[in-house]
């Protein structure tokens, strides 16, 4: 019986072990996080039945304090060329477990989860997962913009900072954002 207890305690303290791993990794993975990167996430919008390619986006994570594993931040897919709108942003609510990072783009009220991606101080790559679409992507660590310059909310603000020249749509029409498949 001394034996069985011994054998019940070890194990106990190895899964204790390993949950305290968990999320420690879970925490040092938010930790390189943090900060703005800025890359290719191959986003489209869909808007009046046109499709507009996103030149690059711009993600940045801010580490809450109190939840180590967690933040806030934004999501900005910049635009150039014949879109109607020069950026679509969200603000975001992101989480690190079990090694995934699900962010909730708040405007949308979408949830995409980033997983099977490698992270250092340079450099962020891996997979989207938005639904049952998944994009590759690879973006560089930059320095964060002011986040005044961007505007939040409605189609004459979150998704809206038109083009010059172009008027914004009336009503509700706003942008879908769409992930293109690759091969």
């Amino acid at each position: 019986m001394k034996k069985l207890s011994t054998l019940m305690t070890m194990a106990l303290v190895a899964m204790m072990a390993l949950t305290l791993t968990s999320c420690d990794e879970d925490y040092d993975i938010a930790y390189t996080l943090e900060g703005t990167w800025r890359g290719n996430m191959y986003v489209s919008s869909v808007y009046d039945g046109y499709t507009y390619d996103a030149t690059y986006t711009e993600l940045c994570f801010v580490q809450d304090p109190y939840r180590y594993s967690s933040g806030t931040g934004y999501w900005i897919d910049h635009y150039a060329g014949d879109a109607p709108w020069r950026y679509v942003a969200n603000h975001t609510e992101w989480k690190v477990r079990g090694g995934v990072i699900r962010i909730h783009l708040m405007e949308e009220d979408t949830y995409v989860e980033i997983a099977n991606y490698r992270l250092d101080d340079n450099y962020f790559d891996g997979t989207i997962y938005y639904g049952d679409t998944k994009v590759k992507f690879r973006m560089n660590h930059t320095s964060s913009p002011n986040w005044n310059d961007y505007d939040y909310g409605c189609w004459t603000g979150y998704y809206a900072k038109p083009a010059p020249g172009v008027r914004a749509a009336s009503g509700d029409a706003k942008p879908m954002r769409v992930f293109k498949t690759q091969e």
